[in-house]
């Protein structure tokens, strides 16, 4: 009873995070909790009913399987080898924890692996001002090129955003919506990146749907590295922001460098002239508002039609409207009848600006988006960061952050650590309420470094890749396998305590080998729940929950080998002896 609820209070971490590792995990933490939860009030409860109904005439017998026999007498021989040669196998055990800690801050990271889901997104960005028509041509030969590629099903383009839309942009920003086949490997990101690099004047990015939509939600921008740069003036922003963009093109591993909200948008200015104004006497409310109509439109009746209202807009035809030559000629009439052109009344010029000014928390920002392939992200932003620290120099009152999902992941794995405390510390109060004895309770955790090094190898076997996955993996794992160690710990206990055994060599063998069957069924069963997960982790559907199957695989083989051949020995010297000898 107590080692489920220590399993279940190991998940603690798990059910902590927050954002959108917590939405991804919690679902599967709280189903093995009430999974487990409701396996122990069936052991308590309806499996004892069921063996006095069911076997009723079942009597002990000495008599065993031939495997299970034959199993216990090598395992006997085992024991006698590990516990002749303890110090060696303690120490060899030390090493190989100890070199698994090492190896743990050189291992890459990540928020979460790629999603294989058969749909990408490219962003298109070309340069401010660009027309509607020469998006839309040039879009039509980007979706003819891409459609040559034999994995691709289908190319959307969306151009634009409405002008009331969540997020605005202007048509000189495109998504394409590309769609793949089934059966498609890996090569065919490269694939289309290669097409779209034949498309000069365009800056590209591309990711799979999902794994955008989830870095939206992360930092508000499409990109796995986003580099806020906030400050008041905007000039400065633009400026360090594209410094920054050199930067981050430097750095290895770097690709889709983008400026989302780049400055530079076309536009005519229109600047009154109050002394043209006063002299030929016109209001400039009045010449504000006639602009507007002529070339906004402004609504002058209602059509009814039924239950609809329509609005009847004044407005210039569209000819007159494209041509801004023809802005300056504009006829505007005072209250006297009398009418002169705009450009005689104001200094109409070109002149540039901006589409949207980016806020965040009340302050002015500009933003920097890249990707990172072909290197894992933890090392790519810590390169990032000190490329930037050291070559772009950023005036007072103007500073640079890094979000995304490397900062996504810094958070979790905080999280991760913090309640892992938390919860460490319940489960030794757990051990401590069963046992009451501090050699046998340290016996127990002596599984965490016995897990923790199949982990680290099996992440390291799979590529070295550490995920919000892998991080939930670990916790997982120490509680399905501190249940191992408590079955044996226990059953030594049973047998000094109620069957008056003298702890000594006889009582931890024969434990041991009462308990060998059981822990050896536990650990298989998990392990081939978990083999499918752990071996197509690659596939769609299983990026998310693969590395942390692998990670717990791992562990498993390690902990439950070292549990049955190492922790016997170790209970002989430090267990129940300063109490009892034999």
């Amino acid at each position: 009873m107590y080692a489920t609820f220590i399993v279940a209070v190991v998940f603690i971490p798990v059910f902590a995070l927050s954002g959108v590792q917590g939405r991804l995990f919690r679902p599967l933490a709280l189903t093995y909790v009430i999974a487990i939860l409701s396996s122990l009030l069936v052991a308590l409860t309806v499996t004892p009913a069921l063996c006095v109904l069911l076997l009723p005439q079942a009597v002990e017998s000495e008599t065993e399987p031939r495997s299970i026999i034959w199993l216990k007498t090598y395992y006997a021989r085992l024991l006698s080898f590990t516990v002749a040669r303890r110090a060696s196998l303690v120490v060899g055990a030390a090493i190989l924890f100890a070199a698994a800690v090492i190896t743990l801050p050189f291992f890459g990271g990540g928020f979460l692996p790629d999603l294989h889901e058969g749909h990408f997104i490219a962003h298109a960005i070309s340069l401010p001002g660009t027309s509607l028509f020469d998006t839309v041509s040039t879009g039509r030969k980007i979706s003819t090129e891409l459609l040559k590629n034999p994995q691709v099903a289908s190319v959307a383009q969306q151009i634009g955003r409405a002008e009331l839309a969540d997020d605005t942009s202007g048509v000189n920003y495109s998504e394409f919506h590309v769609k793949l086949k089934p059966g498609v490997g890996s090569g065919a990101e490269d694939r289309i990146r290669k097409t779209l690099s034949l498309f000069p004047g365009f800056s590209f990015s591309m990711k799979p749907f999902l794994s955008e939509r989830m870095e939206e939600i992360l930092s508000g921008s499409a990109g796995q590295v986003v580099v806020k740069i906030f400050g008041n003036d905007l000039d400065v922003l633009d400026q360090k922001a594209r410094e920054v963009s050199t930067v981050l093109s430097t750095v290895r591993g770097a690709v889709d460098v983008q400026i989302p909200s780049p400055p530079g948008v076309p536009e005519i200015g229109i600047r009154l002239r109050p002394e043209r104004l006063a002299q030929f006497g016109f209001e400039p409310v009045k010449v504000l508002d006639a602009i507007q109509a002529a070339y906004q439109g402004t609504p002058v009746s209602q059509v009814y039609e039924g239950n609809r209202i329509v609005d009847v807009v004044v407005i210039l035809s569209p000819k007159t409207r494209s041509d801004p030559g023809q802005i300056g000629s504009l006829l505007l009439e005072n209250s006297d009848g009398v009418q002169i052109k705009l450009g005689e009344l104001a200094d109409v010029f070109l002149t540039t600006g901006r589409s949207t000014v980016l806020h965040d928390g009340a302050t002015r920002l500009q933003t920097v988006t890249c990707n990172v392939r072909g290197r894992d992200l933890t090392s790519f932003v810590s390169a990032a960061q000190r490329a930037v620290s050291q070559r772009v120099h950023f005036p007072a009152g103007v500073y640079a952050l890094f979000t995304g999902t490397a900062e996504a992941r810094a958070a979790a794995q905080r999280e991760i650590l913090l309640y892992s405390i938390i919860a460490f510390a319940g489960v030794v109060i757990l051990l401590y309420m069963v046992f009451g004895n501090l050699r046998n309770l340290g016996l127990i955790l002596v599984n965490l470094p016995f897990a923790l090094m199949g982990g680290v190898f099996a992440a390291y076997l799979t590529g070295g890749y550490i995920t919000v996955g892998s991080l939930v993996g670990f916790v997982t794992l120490f509680g399905i396998t501190t249940r191992n160690s408590i079955m044996m710990i226990s059953h030594f206990e049973h047998l000094v305590n109620k069957e008056g055994m003298l702890w000594g060599r006889d009582a931890a063998f024969r434990g041991a080998a009462e308990r060998l069957v059981p822990i050896l069924m536990t650990a298989i069963v998990t392990a081939l729940g978990l083999l499918p997960l752990a071996i197509g982790s690659g596939a769609p559907g299983r990026e998310i929950e693969g590395p942390m199957a692998i990670v717990i695989l791992g562990g498993l083989v390690t902990s439950t080998v070292l549990n049955l051949v190492l922790l016997p020995s170790l209970a002989l010297r430090y267990g129940r002896s300063a109490q009892h000898s034999s």
